[in-house]
This record gives structure tokens, C-alpha cells and sequence, in this order.
């Protein structure tokens, strides 16, 4: 049997979950949503060509102002969020896509041949200051929840404080610490992805439950406050937990991704300026509006495809960040925590993509990868899910063990 032939079997045979997937809302109309291909980077075609079977949908809100006014806001734009992903799995395509709000729902939609919606919260800021608010998000399908972004919550620092070492709680605020134990209770996951390194500590420390990093990578391999560093990782073994190693270029290798990135842009802007085509970064895109960013998305398509020959050539002289680099730091967490306490997520629409796993159309790459370095089927099974659902199964645990004596 050939490597690729045992990696598509493989790779239909497990159960594929990416725990961090952005979303617009602009992509979630009567007229424009995931059923079809739109300009995103996840969506049930792109999916279903790369055996790509649960994803998780992300409720992510900005870090704004600690007030009244910031956390309505906040609350306003997780609603939109919430209600969109409801729109998607209830009207736009409940044939072809399921929400899970158990680890045994995701096996039993899989079973079915639906593809799997989850929901995370990507920043607690919304909640504000009223921890009721993680029963109301619980009850709208959130299953993990991270406590800051980029920038200090009122719940918990962020990793942004290693700039300046100026933080605002030297951890968790005790009102983080109250969530925590909320979360615990109704049974959604804690995910340390984007808090400071104290603050995931005490996170550790004061949750009775494993905890999970749903899109952070290796700071050994790579120096990104973003990444766990080795005692991290270990925290999180401890915890019983697992690291959702993220396919983010940047936080895969930094120096490669900046050679690449600074190459590849000098040469779209040449050859856009000669077809007045502009050329935006990523903070210039996230400002645009949803139609401006999809007439962008175009032009930007449009580009690519006018140098894709040059682009070929560049690659070859200034490779870009790529699916060996993310298994490589698969390889480090698995050698370091051991293979139980390692999974993937790509943070698609997010930032995330890697030269062959750009989307979700080319997921059967990382399963080749592991293949070809040897891991087997019930690695590859633990990897690609297992272990994230075998997470799921005790915070769930340990939520009805604590109903038990309310």
C-alpha cells in the first residue's frame, strides 16, 4: 500500500477536528453562507474536499473598554455571532451540518455523514461582569471559552502584557477565578490560548478540570507569546489536558514567515501597481467592511494569479512556512507531554493557513504528513480528535458530578 493510499484511509477512517475556525458574519446570509464556496477559508465544499468533519465555529469578540458601555457592545457582537452559527446548522444546512454539544454527538453526527458545527468563545469580555453569563453562553452551545485576547479582560491578562510587563490582574481578577469555577460547573472547557502565562497558572491551579490550548504552538521551536513554553506544556499535562497545535505561519517559524511574507508582498506590489491592483496588509484588511473585504478578496485572487509563476520560483528561494514545519512542532509536544495531550486546529479566517493547508479543501495534507513520519492509525486518531473529545468527556464529567450537589 502506497504512503497515500494508507493516509486517505486513514484519514476518512478517524474523525478530522479543527478546534479554531473565525467567522463573518457576513458570511452567513439567506444569500451568501457556507453551504456554497465562499471567500473564506472554511466552508461545507471546501470541507467536504478535505475530509475536514468537525470545525469549530468561533464567537470571538476585541478587547474594548472595561465599562458598562464595552461589555453591551461586546455582548451585542457575541449575540450576532451566536445567532449566526444557529442560522447556518438550523436554516442554511441542517442536510449537511450538525451542531455537537457533546463529545458523543460529535461521533454520532460523524456516523451520520453530516458534517460537525462547535462553538468556542474566543475572549470572555463579552460576559462583562455578570458570570450568569457563561450558563446563558453554555446554553447557546458554547463548549470551550478563552478568559482574554489580545489585551487585559476584566477576567484575566493576556500574553499581550510581555511587550510592556505591564499586566492588570498578575493573573486572574476574582471574578475570573468565579468564572472558571462556572464554566467547570456547566461543563465547558477552559482554553489558556491567549492569556498571560501567570494567568494560565492560576487557570491550572483553580480548575477541577483538564484545560486546553485550542490554537497555540511550540515556544521552544518558536519564541511567540502566543506559544507554551516547555513548563507550559507540562501544566497542561498535568491539568490531563491537550495543546491544539495551530497552523498559524507566524507562531510556526517567525524568521521563515517574515522572509517569505516580505518577499511575497514586495512582489504583489510591483506587479499590482502595473495593474492597479492595491495591495493591503492584514490590519489595513481587517478594516474593511464585509463587501470591501470581498471585493479585496478578489482583486487579491485576481493578483495571485498573474504571478503565480513568479510565485512558484520565489517559493523555491525563500520557502514559506508549511505543513512540515506545523508536524514539527506536532513532533515536539508528542516527544515532550506525550502523545495524549496533542491535537490541531488551523485558526483559518483567523490568520492562520500554511503553504498545503491554506484551507479547509487540503486538510488530507496534514494527515499525509503524519503518514509519512510514521505515526499510526490510533496516533492519527488521537491527534486529528480523540484526544479533544477525551477532554470533553471529563469536563462533562465533572460538570454532572458537581450538578449533583448543587
Amino acid at each position: 500500500m502506497s504512503s497515500l493510499t494508507k493516509a486517505e484511509q486513514i484519514h476518512k477512517a478517524v474523525i478530522t477536528i479543527d478546534t479554531h475556525d473565525d467567522i463573518n458574519t457576513g458570511n452567513f446570509t439567506d444569500s451568501l453562507n457556507y453551504s456554497s464556496e465562499t471567500q473564506s477559508q472554511v466552508h461545507l465544499p471546501g470541507m467536504q474536499e478535505g475530509g475536514l468533519d468537525v470545525a469549530w465555529f468561533i464567537v470571538y469578540t476585541g478587547q474594548d473598554s472595561l465599562n458598562a458601555s464595552g461589555y453591551a457592545k461586546a455582548a451585542a457582537n457575541a449575540d450576532d455571532k451566536f445567532s449566526a452559527i444557529h442560522r447556518l446548522v438550523k436554516t442554511y444546512a441542517p442536510d449537511q451540518l450538525e451542531l455537537a454539544l457533546t463529545a458523543n454527538d460529535v461521533r454520532r453526527i460523524w456516523k451520520s455523514g453530516k458534517k460537525v458545527a462547535m462553538i468556542g468563545v474566543e475572549n470572555g469580555y463579552p460576559i462583562g461582569e455578570d458570570i450568569n453569563n457563561v450558563e446563558v453562553f453554555y446554553n447557546r452551545g458554547a463548549r470551550y471559552m478563552s478568559l482574554a485576547h489580545n489585551g487585559h479582560s476584566q477576567l484575566s491578562d493576556s500574553n499581550t502584557g510581555e511587550k510592556d510587563n505591564v499586566y492588570l490582574h498578575n493573573g486572574l481578577s476574582d471574578l475570573g477565578k468565579q468564572v472558571i469555577e462556572k464554566m467547570n460547573y456547566y461543563g465547558m472547557m477552559i482554553d489558556i490560548s491567549h492569556p498571560s502565562k501567570e494567568a494560565i497558572r492560576q487557570m491550572i491551579e483553580h480548575s477541577k478540570a483538564p484545560v486546553i490550548a485550542s490554537h497555540s504552538s511550540a515556544r521552544t521551536l518558536c519564541d511567540h507569546s502566543r506559544n507554551l513554553d516547555d513548563e507550559q506544556l507540562q501544566w497542561v499535562k498535568e491539568s490531563g489536558g491537550v495543546v491544539q497545535t495551530v497552523a498559524f505561519s507566524s507562531y510556526l517559524n517567525t524568521e521563515k514567515h517574515n522572509n517569505y511574507f516580505k518577499a511575497k508582498d514586495a512582489l504583489l506590489k510591483s506587479i499590482g501597481a502595473k495593474n492597479n491592483i492595491e495591495v493591503l496588509d492584514k490590519y489595513q484588511m481587517r478594516a474593511l467592511e464585509f463587501d470591501e473585504l470581498q471585493k479585496y478578496i478578489k482583486e487579491s485572487k485576481k493578483l495571485e494569479s498573474l504571478v503565480k509563476d513568479q510565485l512558484t520560483a520565489l517559493k523555491k528561494d525563500v520557502p514559506p512556512v508549511s505543513v512540515s514545519d506545523f508536524v514539527d512542532h506536532i513532533d515536539y509536544i508528542k516527544n515532550k507531554i506525550g502523545i495524549d495531550h496533542v491535537g490541531i486546529s488551523s485558526d483559518f479566517d483567523g490568520g492562520g493557513g500554511i503553504e498545503g493547508w491554506s484551507d479547509a479543501s487540503e486538510t488530507l495534507n496534514v494527515t499525509k504528513e503524519l503518514v509519512k513520519r510514521g505515526y499510526t492509525q490510533e496516533q492519527i486518531e488521537k491527534i486529528w480528535g480523540g484526544n479533544l473529545l477525551r477532554v470533553m468527556e471529563q469536563v462533562e464529567a465533572l460538570a454532572s458530578d458537581l450538578q449533583k450537589f448543587k
